[in-house]
């Protein structure tokens, strides 16, 4: 049973993960892979508004997607693009990454092997991943204007997709959490973190939200 306090914080941290950003023209588009085709539905959408001429999906697989997506979560959304009428020569795959910072080190140097000019990307995510995505690529590629983008969808929308209300508040804790110790890592740039969302996080934690949250030393002392 989920409490009305966890859902309440659940819902601040959705919206703060969310960039607010507005898609524009850019170089190039990167969907970040995950278990959530949603962010090649996205990514294809976007490409179909004339927002880019190419497209780069990125991950291999994890723990949640390797029953689900056994040829890697990059081509199961290429395949999932090019159902939506995507052109296969506007999609490139990268299918070796298993983190964000993978994700964006190896697209880069994909896009350098292919000899694209890149000067701005819009970076595709799950909605409630926007944030520590748009924070790790400004980390790792400064040079580029990073756009972030993903499907517009209410946190109830989102979790009825999922199937899960549990996991996908588990995932919103682990989100925030990476958002507010990777930048002390040299994982991401630093965010401000406003009081309401750090203590939105302490709760869901305290409240047994924490299967995806990762170890961290000043959180044990």
């Amino acid at each position: 049973m989920i409490s009305a306090q966890a859902w309440a914080d659940a819902q601040r941290l959705w919206e703060f993960q969310q960039m607010g950003h507005e898609p524009r023209p850019s170089s190039v588009a990167i969907g970040l892979g995950s278990h959530d085709l949603g962010v090649a539905d996205a990514t294809a959408d976007l490409y179909h508004r004339g927002m880019m001429p190419l497209i780069v999906f990125t991950g291999a697989t994890s723990r949640t997607t390797r029953d689900r997506m056994p040829r890697g979560e990059a081509e199961h959304y290429r395949e999932r693009a090019m159902e939506l009428g995507v052109p296969s020569d506007a999609i490139l795959v990268e299918p070796r990454a298993r983190n964000t910072g993978e994700n964006i080190r190896f697209s880069r140097a994909l896009l350098k092997e292919h000899r694209v000019a890149v000067s701005s990307v819009l970076l595709v995510s799950k909605p409630y991943e926007e944030r520590r995505a748009y924070a790790t690529a400004c980390k790792l590629w400064p040079e580029v204007r990073w756009i972030s983008a993903s499907t517009p969808m209410t946190l109830a929308d989102y979790m009825d997709s999922i199937g899960d209300a549990r996991l996908v508040i588990d995932m919103l804790a682990g989100a925030q959490q990476r958002l507010m110790i990777y930048p002390q890592q040299g994982f991401m740039i630093e965010q401000h973190v406003p009081v309401d969302v750090a203590a939105a996080y302490e709760r869901l934690r305290e409240a047994g939200f924490t299967s995806r949250l990762v170890a961290d030393t000043a959180e044990a002392k």
